[in-house]
């Protein structure tokens, strides 16, 4: 009975993250285009680009994850783009620069020192937690996908099973 409502926990946690991170980069698009470039990793010509479907890209995991739709796959995906921001990071941090991540908007130059960037890698480990839990468990109550949804009962849904 705990492991669909620790699932409906973890899947509406996650759709928050994607769709807050997503939503602010939507609606300040010019500031996601400050954020990407600062990170100095894209050839110019990918910057635009990659601003522009970033947002795109998490709000949609947000919304999966928000109704229930393809929670295992939703989750596996979010969980390489986490990977992924969380190795940026690091080589941000590595490289010596001082930034913003821009994960909930801002984003650029900005009075960062390595507990910064040590926060912002332990917080994604965190949601990247959440994902791994949901790519074992994600059968929850209240999602619409038919391989997602689990009833609150004392019979565990088998975890594999999407």
């Amino acid at each position: 009975m705990w492991i669909p409502l620790l699932s409906l926990i973890a899947r509406l946690g996650l759709a928050a993250v994607w769709l807050v991170s997503g939503w602010i980069k939507f609606v300040d698009p010019s500031q996601t285009v400050v954020a990407v470039r600062a990170y100095q990793l894209l050839p110019e010509v990918l910057v635009r680009p990659v601003a522009a479907g970033l947002p795109i890209f998490e709000l949609v995991l947000g919304l999966l994850l928000l109704i229930g739709l393809a929670v295992r796959a939703a989750a596996v995906v979010g969980a390489a783009a986490l990977l992924t921001l969380i190795v940026v990071i690091a080589s941000v941090w590595a490289r010596g620069l001082s930034i913003d991540c821009g994960c909930f908007g801002g984003g650029g130059a900005a009075d960062v020192d390595g507990w910064d960037y040590a926060g912002e890698i332990a917080r994604d480990l965190g949601f990247l937690a959440l994902a791994a839990w949901l790519t074992v468990f994600p059968r929850s109550p209240l999602a619409l996908g038919p391989g997602s949804r689990a009833r609150l009962s004392a019979r565990t849904q088998p975890a594999m099973a999407e």
